[in-house]
């Protein structure tokens, strides 16, 4: 029987750390393997936020039909992405994971000219805005490809008739023949990350190890304070229901989210779910849930932006305050672009890095290799974390629309 994906990236991890231990500097005779795989990733990155944004805002259909629904739940959705990101940020910036790595033959002087400083707010919501959109993505500015990304969305929402649909099924179609191509290179992940592990150990030591577990504490505590503290108080802000009858009904999501790592393939259950046992509309649900798969992914902005702040510190470059405003707002957009499949939120860090300057930083490109090595039980759980924030949005437009819901056996039962 195959093994699956995680198992095989576990077992290439251990034996690009036992080949370099043998080999020593000979290890290197692998490095290639990772760098093509890097390469791949970063090759789909452009076509990949072109598609999924350009998609999720086409699909957002009529803006004269979303109305007042769309409002709320697009509201929520940033709100809740935002207090996620910033939870990463804050404790990034407090635990620092990755100051003090011994990264022998990564640690070099920080060279703070290969930053793309912002500046100023102003700046870089000048930096947003392309003046031509296909120098932005031949360049790798990610901020001007999503932004013209976002604006072209919104155009085809305005066409009608053959228009509209040629172009909705023209970015539809391509999206999933991307994702299909973006499949194909993430089975490659075994390969790739017996190349950057074998390379990493034979140049870096095993000092990289800890700094990476001490990222993954970083990330499980962060993931956990959002799921079991943020959620639950925009939960009882909101509509004053007790969180744990809100658990209790998505648990069965829960389990399935955490088992698939996919919002996409979670999203039958979710469904089922919030209708049967939270008792949110058919009306609300259709809404607020398809579109919570796609654009709203807390678990994994709040990943991305702790993860490019973990990078920064292990290389030691510097990051002012403005470079952390950009990496929220970068973060947000990108995981509003991630899809809704296993490790894409893996491949949709690029997208952060980028717009820092750290995209084609050989440290950091063997950083997010060793990263994805222990990528899989984060993953799990930031699915866990993406989906129950879709589940409270639907819930809170449901309550702000006057449904009373019924959460089983407890229907008058709520949070003082």
């Amino acid at each position: 029987m195959r093994l699956k994906l995680h198992w095989q990236i576990f077992i290439a991890m251990g034996l690009g750390a036992g080949f370099a231990l043998l080999a020593g500097e000979k290890a290197l005779i692998a490095a290639p393997l990772g760098e093509i795989f890097m390469r791949l990733l970063k090759m789909i990155i452009v076509p990949l936020i072109l598609t999924s944004i350009t998609t999720g805002v086409a699909q957002l259909g009529d803006s004269r039909t979303l109305g007042r629904l769309g409002a709320k739940t697009l509201g929520y959705y940033f709100l809740s992405s935002i207090l996620a990101i910033l939870v990463g940020l804050t404790l990034t910036n407090l635990i620092r994971p990755g100051v003090g790595a011994q990264l022998v033959g990564m640690q070099a002087s920080p060279d703070v000219s290969q930053l793309q400083t912002s500046g100023s707010l102003g700046n870089l919501i000048i930096r947003m805005i392309p003046t031509n959109p296909f120098a932005a993505a031949a360049e790798g500015e990610v901020l001007g490809v999503i932004f013209f990304s976002i604006v072209l969305g919104f155009a085809i929402t305005k066409l009608t008739g053959k228009p509209h649909e040629f172009l909705l099924n023209l970015f539809d179609y391509s999206f999933q023949a991307i994702m299909r191509l973006t499949r194909g290179i993430i089975r490659l992940a075994p390969i790739g990350v017996f190349g950057l592990i074998s390379k990493a150990v034979a140049t870096a030591g095993f000092g990289l190890f800890k700094a990476v577990g001490m990222y993954m504490i970083t990330i499980a505590s962060g993931l956990t304070i959002h799921l079991f503290i943020i959620l639950p108080l925009l939960l009882l802000l909101f509509t004053r229901y007790n969180p744990l009858l809100h658990f209790q009904a998505m648990s069965s999501a829960m389990a399935t989210a955490f088992s698939t790592s996919s919002s996409g393939a979670t999203l039958p259950v979710t469904m089922s779910c919030v209708e049967k046992n939270v008792g949110v509309s058919n009306r609300i649900m259709k809404l607020t849930l398809p579109l919570g798969a796609t654009m709203n992914m807390d678990g994994t902005a709040l990943y991305e932006c702790a993860g490019v702040l973990f990078i920064a510190q292990a290389l030691g470059f510097p990051l002012t305050i403005m470079d952390q405003v950009t990496i929220v707002l970068v973060a947000f957009l990108a995981s509003v672009g991630a899809a809704a499949v296993p490790s894409a939120g893996l491949v949709m860090i690029f997208i952060v890095l980028n717009a820092v300057g750290l995209g084609d930083n050989p440290g950091a490109l063997m950083l997010v290799g060793t990263m994805l090595a222990v990528d899989r039980p984060l993953d799990m759980y930031r699915t866990v974390v993406n989906i129950t924030s879709d589940s409270v949005g639907a819930t809170v437009v449901a309550h702000s629309e006057g449904e009373k819901l019924t959460y089983p056996m407890t229907l008058d039962k709520r949070a003082a």
